[in-house]
């Protein structure tokens, strides 16, 4: 099995050596010092607040390391959660709470592609998207996705096995208007062809 290789970022350079020393014992895990510049698998950010340099910071791990981020953080707010969010944090946890087995755990689990988050903050997290949905997307046709409706329909029927005439009839579109449909969420995703934009679909979740 390969080691997790973890960058460490903190706010003092005493946190960095007990946050880091503990991951560097740990089995398949590896703490990658900041001088070296080699690809990791997850930054491990430790911080009061998400202040403004903070959030800077996030923007230039993302730019330059694109790898998912775990926050501990003495304080967060409901303001805080999207940027962190877009800013590739995959976890948080709370100083008070981030124990040696909790930070190990969020590691493998950032690693893994997965994500942690207090209950209360996901909660949080999901009204806000809730809210992006009713009042944002849907009165533009849009889904979180990225796709139309009728894009959905389109790639739906294409999941099954349809082909262009049969989609057409379907939906009662002409052939002309299934192929636009297609051709334009092809490029506007940068999708390959029909099976890439299948596959899209169901990796997002929308049929």
């Amino acid at each position: 099995m390969n080691s997790i290789r973890v960058f460490v970022r903190t706010v003092d350079p005493l946190t960095s050596m007990v946050v880091s020393h503990y991951l560097d014992s740990r089995p398949n895990i590896e703490v990658v010092p900041a001088e070296e510049h080699t690809p990791v698998d997850v930054v491990v950010v430790v911080a009061e607040r998400l202040t403004v340099d903070v959030a800077s910071t996030l923007r230039k791990i993302k730019a330059t390391l694109n790898a998912p981020v775990i926050m501990i953080l003495c304080e967060i707010t409901r303001d805080d959660l999207v940027p962190a969010v877009e800013c590739n944090v995959a976890a948080v946890l709370p100083r008070e709470a981030a124990s040696r087995e909790r930070i190990e755990e969020a590691v493998r689990t950032a690693a893994a592609g997965g994500g942690l988050l207090p209950s209360t903050m996901l909660g949080e997290l999901l009204r806000h998207f809730e809210q992006l949905q009713r009042e944002v997307l849907a009165p533009n046709g849009l889904h979180a996705s990225g796709l139309t409706p009728r894009e959905i329909d389109v790639l739906r029927l294409m999941s099954h096995g349809f082909d262009t005439s049969e989609i057409a009839e379907e939906l009662n579109f002409s052939e002309r208007a299934v192929k636009r449909v297609v051709s334009e969420l092809t490029g506007r995703l940068q999708l390959r062809n029909r099976p890439h934009a299948v596959a899209y679909a169901l990796r997002m979740g929308v049929i």
